[in-house]
């Protein structure tokens, strides 16, 4: 059963936010990390890091961050970008869509906002792929305003302070600290954007999920979940349901035209370059390699001899796919082919196929 409120009845709406404005934000200024989307914060700039960060750690973005607005700098840039460059710029990233709605709403802020971000919550949250928290980090960050941006490490931080044990995945939850930081908010641009960062910087840094540096944290003295030993019990995480696996045959096909590859055309990564691949059922005592000619076969791959086979997992946010990845030569296949070296220097593939790439000896040898 969800808790709505908190243990021995203590809510975030009895702790005082308004008092950790001026400690939190003067040791963000003395702590804050050297990071690129920090430098010159503009709506762009802040827009582009924080979709990357959504799902990708800080120390692993930063290179990405780098690239692509090397190669992209302006959001006039994003706009008028191919979708095969902005997903070579992606790879990597996962979570491919999360690069199609950059695409989309650089292309209408260009179109219909003159290459301007709008600052107004509502036109914000109408753009693709920017969500409540997106919003407030835009508008907090990039346009000085008092709007929370409220995520993963900010809730952990505020239902820690105030030992309110709402389940963290509680949308209720979040909206409510959203109206309890609002009045936190400093009157100046610079107070506005440093708030937002500290709250986030206190999350990755020093509260964090398992054993936080409470000695380091310079709300240490006023955090009820510190005073009572309970840094452990907060945040209340819902009961965590097993991932779905699936079973994947993914093939490596050389011809004499080169690699075969194609767009993934359902399922996760739906859109994406792959080596042709199928979802299979694996039942007990059934021959790998016969299911794989069978597939082969039905594709209409013809003189296929499959050479080797490797397995690897790769994990999803709700799925993990089970992949055995066969090293396939055959007379022809019915798809597009290109050369190892297009395929890794041109083309954008997912992690979860480009793997295949790593066990590609095999043709070198044939």
């Amino acid at each position: 059963m969800q808790k709505e409120n908190g243990q021995n009845g203590r809510r975030a709406e009895d702790f005082d936010f308004c008092a950790i404005t001026a400690p939190l934000t003067a040791w963000f200024n003395r702590v804050k990390r050297d990071l690129p989307w920090r430098e010159n914060p503009t709506p762009y700039r802040v827009w582009v890091s924080e979709i990357m960060l959504q799902q990708t750690r800080v120390e692993a973005a930063k290179d990405y961050y780098l690239r692509f607005l090397n190669a992209l700098p302006a959001v006039e840039d994003l706009a008028a970008c191919d979708e095969e460059t902005l997903m070579k710029l992606w790879e990597g990233l996962g979570y491919y869509s999360r690069a199609r709605n950059l695409h989309k709403t650089a292309k209408i802020v260009c179109e219909e906002y003159g290459g301007a971000f709008p600052s107004e919550e509502k036109s914000l949250r109408a753009l693709p792929g920017i969500g409540d928290y997106t919003v407030g980090a835009i508008r907090s960050i990039a346009f000085g305003l008092p709007s929370p941006a409220v995520d993963g490490n900010v809730l952990r931080v505020c239902s820690r302070l105030s030992a309110d044990a709402t389940e963290i995945s509680d949308e209720n939850f979040k909206a409510r600290l959203k109206a309890l930081l609002a009045p936190a908010y400093p009157e100046t641009a610079k107070g506005c954007s440093d708030f937002t960062q500290a709250l986030m910087e206190l999350g990755a840094l020093v509260c964090v999920p398992r054993s936080p540096a409470c000695g380091e944290c310079p709300l240490a003295a006023m955090c009820l979940a510190h005073k009572n030993g309970e840094e452990g019990n907060f945040p209340v995480m819902p009961e965590k349901k097993p991932k779905k696996e699936e079973n994947i045959y993914a093939f490596v096909i050389m011809t004499s035209r080169g690699i075969a590859y194609r767009k993934r055309e359902k399922g996760v990564l739906r859109g994406m370059n792959e080596f042709p691949s199928e979802t299979v059922s694996l039942d007990d005592g059934a021959d790998e390699n016969a299911t794989a000619a069978r597939i082969l076969e039905t594709w209409g791959v013809s003189g296929a001899k499959i050479l080797k086979k490797h397995r690897y997992a790769h994990i999803f946010t709700h799925v993990k796919w089970n992949v055995t990845a066969f090293t396939v030569t055959a007379d022809e296949a019915p798809f597009p082919a290109a050369s190892e070296a297009e395929l890794r220097e041109k083309a954008a593939f997912p992690t979860a196929f480009r793997r295949c790439l790593d066990y590609f000896d095999d043709f070198r040898g044939a």
